[in-house]
């Protein structure tokens, strides 16, 4: 090409903000001087792309909580398809947020703009009529399970596996005992995490019953010790808040740092997403935990848009039940005690999972593939 490239790309959380920067990385090494513009955070902001809108700007969390916002989020949409259509960037990169991107992806599509959707949502395991609507909008999705493109080639839909950038990141050994100096607690007594998420709803609705967990756990296991990362300063508020309500154990907040934390720890309780997976790659033991608003629960459930399959990545890696999988009601303190209780308790089933989970790590650093930049790059105009 005559001149460097200009690409667009929008994420819409944290997880979308660490795999934008990481391709933004690629990007600018592979096409010295290229433009980078779009929605992003702080990550992709230092790896030089120029953001029109934070990326906190798209993170909502369940269907009634986007309809609240749906008028502003509409709003950013349509200014930032004008701008892109203007602009024309070479190449347009949607980083999961499938509500967002997939509709904003088909506008430019259709305006001549190339395409590529990063993050296959999970049509593979519910709502699979939502690939048509992939194929409309995306020349080319990226995936980041090894199981993912054969479900989209099955479906006419272009797909490269790109692989996961934390399992690249993340080393096969992480020391506990150095991560509990690094947070200052106690090292010989034994850690449970407390990731309540990233997301302001999904802290408002967790922070209750993992923080009444806690109160359980301490009185049956009084020498237990508890830590949190806040994933942002807003979820920091949510959560001592939610303590403030509690005459629970003491428990250390830690402000960012969620993968020091997990180290640090003998269980972790996460919300379920991209902390699950961290979770198992920095190879600890879990509970996950999972909550939607209640009428946004229901009506997945009576649309039949949600159904009981495993949703904690470990799990559907694993095509099987390795860790225990807590959904909407069963966000007990009880339940979330029980479940992390049995971890603490049982050697030898955390012996066996620490083997497993070792061996899912290994095969997604072993697999030979592709960077997610280099996929990019061979989209562009003029390519081979």
């Amino acid at each position: 090409m005559s001149s460097p490239p200009t690409f667009a790309l929008v994420a819409g959380e944290p997880s979308g903000d660490l795999l934008g920067a990481d391709l933004i990385s690629g990007l600018v090494n592979s096409h010295p001087g290229a433009r980078l513009v779009g929605i992003g955070g702080p990550g992709m902001r230092a790896a030089g792309m120029e953001t029109w809108w934070d990326s906190n700007e798209l993170a909502h969390f369940g269907l009634f909580e986007v309809l609240t916002h749906l008028p502003r989020l509409l709003s950013i949409r349509r200014k930032l398809f004008r701008r892109l259509r203007e602009l024309r960037p070479d190449v347009f990169i949607g980083i999961d947020a499938p509500d967002f991107n997939l509709g904003l992806e088909t506008q430019l599509k259709s305006a001549g703009i190339r395409t590529i959707h990063y993050v296959s949502p999970t049509v593979w395991a519910w709502r699979k009529g939502r690939v048509r609507k992939i194929a409309r909008a995306a020349d080319k999705v990226l995936c980041l399970f090894p199981f993912e493109p054969a479900f989209y080639q099955a479906h006419g839909v272009e797909a490269a596996y790109v692989g996961h950038p934390l399992a690249r990141r993340i080393p096969l050994y992480n020391d506990a005992t150095e991560a509990r100096r690094q947070i200052g607690i106690d090292s010989a007594r034994q850690v449970v995490a407390l990731l309540p998420g990233s997301r302001a709803s999904e802290v408002s609705r967790l922070s209750g019953p993992l923080i009444e967990a806690a109160q359980l756990l301490s009185r049956s296991m009084p020498s237990l010790q508890f830590i949190s990362a806040m994933a942002n300063p807003a979820v920091g508020e949510l959560f001592r808040a939610a303590m403030r309500q509690s005459a629970g154990p003491d428990i250390t907040l830690v402000d960012g740092q969620s993968r020091t934390v997990m180290a640090a720890a003998d269980v972790v309780v996460c919300a379920s997403g991209t902390a699950t997976l961290e979770t198992m790659l920095v190879n600890r033991p879990l509970v996950s935990v999972y909550r939607l608003a209640p009428a946004t629960y229901h009506l997945a459930r009576l649309t039949r848009l949600l159904r009981r399959q495993f949703f904690a990545l470990p799990n559907i890696l694993a095509k099987q039940a390795l860790v225990p999988e807590l959904i909407q009601d069963e966000v007990t303190a009880e339940n979330v005690a029980r479940e992390t209780r049995r971890w603490l308790q049982d050697q030898s089933a955390r012996q066996a999972l620490s083997a497993r989970f070792d061996a899912l790590h290994s095969e997604m650093i072993g697999e030979a593939v592709q960077s997610a930049a280099s996929v990019v790059s061979n989209v562009l105009p003029g390519s081979t």
